[in-house]
Parts: C-alpha cells; structure tokens; sequence
C-alpha cells in the first residue's frame, strides 16, 4: 500500500499550477508543429489539385481519412467515461483523471471534426451540408452529434476549469503575465461564493447525465454511417455496439497513457499514484474483454454463413493481404495488454503505460481494417476494373494530412496543459481538506 502524503495547499497549488516549458517541451512543440506543417502543406497540394493526390478511387473512396475520422470519435468518448461515469457514480479516485480525459476528448473531437472536411475534398462541402442536408441521412445525423458533442465537452472542460482559473488568477506573480489576460477574460467573474459553487456543481451534474447518451449517439451513428451501406463486413445490427465498445477500449488506454506521461513529466507522482493505475488496469481488462467480445461476436456469425462476399472479405482480413495488420490490432490492441494488465504486477505504472500504448495503436490500426478491406470487395462484382482499384495503399499527401491530424490533435493537449493545470488544484485541495495540516 501507498503512504498517502500530506500536503500544505500551499504545497499542492505549487505543485499543480501550469509550468512553462523546459528544453524538452521546446523540442516536442516544434517536432509537432513541423509534423503539422506539413500536413497543411499535403492540404494545400489536395486542395490546389484534388483528390486525384489521394490514391483513392472508385471502389475505396473512404481511406485513411475516415479510418482517422473513426478514431478520433471513438478516442474522445473518454471524456464521458471518466467526467460523466465517474462522477455520477461518485467515484472518489478520479480528481487527476478528469482533466485529463477532458482534454483528449476535446482535442479528439476537433481534429474528427476537421479530418471529416478534408475527406470532403472541397471545404465548401460542409456549408452545402447546411443549406441542402436531408436528415433522413445518416450523415447528416452525425454532423449534428459531433457538433453537439463538441460544444457539450468545450463546456464541461470550462465550467470544471473556473475554479482553477480563479487560483491561477491569484497567483500571478509565480505564473507571470504571459496568459494573466486569458485568465481574467475567461474566469475574473468568479469570486467562488457558495452560490456559484452552487450553480455550478448543479450544472456540471446535468452535463453530465447529457453527455453520456450523446456520446453513445456519436459512436452508434458513426457505425451506422456503414451499416447503412451495403457492403461485405458491414452489413451488421450488431455495429452500434461494437463501436461502443472499442471506443471505451481506446479511451482508456488513451488516459493511462496520458497518466503515465504527465506523471513523469511534471513529477506528479503523489497526486497520480499507483492506485490510479491499478484502477484504471482493472477497468482496462474489463473493457477489453467486452470489446474482444463483439469482435468474436461481429467475425463469428458472418463466418458460419460464408457467403461469397463475405468470404473474400474474412479470408483477406484473417489469410490474405490485411492478415498482418488484422493480427496485430487483435494481438496487440486487445489480447496482450489482458495479459499484461490481468496481473496486480502488471498494473504498475509502467506496464501499464505499455499495455495503454498497445491498446491506442492497435485501435488505430482496427480502425482502418474497418475501412478499406470492405470498401476493396464490393458486392457488386468488379467487370473491367483496372488492377489497381483492387489494392489500396494510401499516398505520401494521404500520410502526411494524417500523421499532421494526429500531432494537431497533441500539439492542442500540449498547449491547454502549458495554460492551465493538467489535474485539478482546487479538486485535489478539496478532497485532502480533511487531510491538510493545520
């Protein structure tokens, strides 16, 4: 067991608010920002040509754009999972989680959001989707989920940030004049009077009854987005779920890993303990098991019927071409970190930074297996088709918008912890209040 520390608030608000950036925080910036770069660059080239840079096609017209899109929405379910379920639960361990979750949720959802305009190929697109949209589409449904769950997540990240933002407010002089106009244009109203704790403890609690069931709507009518279309591997009731599912999985590991590195980073170790990540490893393995489930669930059924199409598909993904990759997302995104994070051992901190890691790769890599080997076996059989509609790998523009989405979506969390505490000040200094040395 952990000796539990007993801090001054003086200690924990030092400890706690934002530190400016040492050489390494300069050098991991500037690699994002030129990451980033170049994928505005890739941007630049598609929009001046077209999607003719892409090697997308006739038959794979959703690549690796939607394979990203997909796991950007599924990663940023964990800000419900953590803020909403938590809190609602009354789970009293999760004050150095919440934050964190909420800002990978907000990251994520952004660069879904942008990653879907880029898959448009003309950014005009988005405004026709206003003025002409039928909501009989699915896509229009989801437009408005990732909307709306979007300004429901940049809500709750504000409102749960008040308090801190009036700490920091205070303590201008250790923090500097830097964002001290941020501070005050942001949070200067709050003066922490019972009544606004009042208001605002009763706001975050029905943000977060909302937020839940507008999570599950962006991940079910994401997978309704193929289910609705009819093609091999697709064509399943159980996809909704299955969804879900995976996007609690990768949630998760997302936060541990986030744990992990802020943890070392800025030496967090007494307020990030091992109970959090022997915690989080047990919701870990439960997760997986349940998204290993409707994996069995969703390849089992299709398989006993062998139809033609589907056969194609499931002999390509577990024999053929995508066998690699299909074997690693399944091995390492779901069935090794069980193994590794079933073990008391295995819920230490750096395992299961490890098994995190794990499960956010193998995620993405599942995510483009959804994607292109169905869009590859059309039910309709190809008839004069050249051989390179039968293969798809995507182009440098493809991999550079991508890797660029991915470090955009970094270089967000990167900046909101340099502006305000990666845990809560004022949470942390409310749960040890009992604690506090008089």
């Amino acid at each position: 067991m952990e000796k539990k520390q007993k801090f001054s608030p003086e200690k924990i608000t030092s400890d706690l608010l934002p530190q400016q950036f040492g050489r390494r925080g300069m050098i991991w910036t500037i690699c994002l920002v030129v990451i980033c770069a170049v994928g505005l660059f890739a941007y630049i080239r598609q929009l001046q040509k077209g999607l003719v840079v892409t090697n997308m096609g006739d038959y794979v017209s959703w690549g690796i754009y939607i394979s990203n899109f997909v796991f950007f929405v599924a990663i940023s379910l964990v800000g419900s999972l953590i803020t909403a379920i938590f809190r609602l639960t009354d789970v009293h361990w999760r004050t150095p989680l919440t934050r964190i979750s909420e800002l990978i949720a907000v990251s994520a959802i952004t660069f879904a959001a942008l990653i879907i305009i880029v898959d448009m190929g003309r950014p005009e697109r988005l405004f026709y989707l206003f003025t002409h949209g039928r909501i009989q589409s699915p896509i229009m449904w989801d437009v408005i989920v990732i909307t709306t769950y979007f300004c429901i997540s940049l809500f709750l990240l504000y409102i749960t940030l008040l308090p801190d933002i009036r700490i920091m407010i205070d303590a201008r002089e250790k923090l500097g004049k830097r964002f001290s106009k941020l501070y005050r244009w942001l949070g200067s109203f709050w003066k922490g009077t019972e009544a606004q704790e009042r208001i605002r403890n009763r706001a975050i609690t029905i943000i977060c009854i909302v937020i839940i069931p507008v999570a599950f709507c962006i991940h079910t009518v994401t997978s309704w987005l193929f289910a609705t279309t009819y093609r091999p591997g697709w064509d399943s009731t159980n996809f909704g779920a299955y969804f879900v599912s995976g996007a609690f999985l990768v949630g998760a590991g997302g936060v541990v890993v986030a744990m992990y590195v802020f943890r070392k980073i800025y030496k967090l170790e007494h307020y990030i303990t091992e109970r959090h990540f022997n915690n989080m490893g047990k919701i870990l393995v439960m997760l997986s098991l349940l998204y290993l489930y409707f994996n069995v669930n969703e390849y089992l059924v299709p398989a006993f019927k062998m139809k033609k199409e589907e056969h194609e598909h499931l002999t390509g993904l577990f024999a053929g071409e995508f066998a690699p990759m299909f074997w690693f997302a399944i091995l390492v995104g779901m069935i090794i970190p069980i193994f590794i994070v079933i073990f008391k051992k295995g819920r230490k901190p750096l395992p299961m930074f490890v098994a995190g890691v794990m499960v956010v790769v193998g995620a993405w890599f599942k995510r483009y297996l959804i994607v292109t080997p169905t869009m590859l076996h059309p039910f309709l059989p190809k008839y004069d088709a050249p051989e390179k509609y039968s293969h798809y790998f995507p182009s440098w523009e493809e991999w550079a918008i991508t890797f660029g989405s991915l470090a955009g979506m970094l270089l967000i969390i990167t900046i909101l912890v340099r502006i305000f505490p990666v845990v809560s000040i004022y949470k942390t200094l409310t749960d040890h209040e009992d604690e506090l040395p008089s």
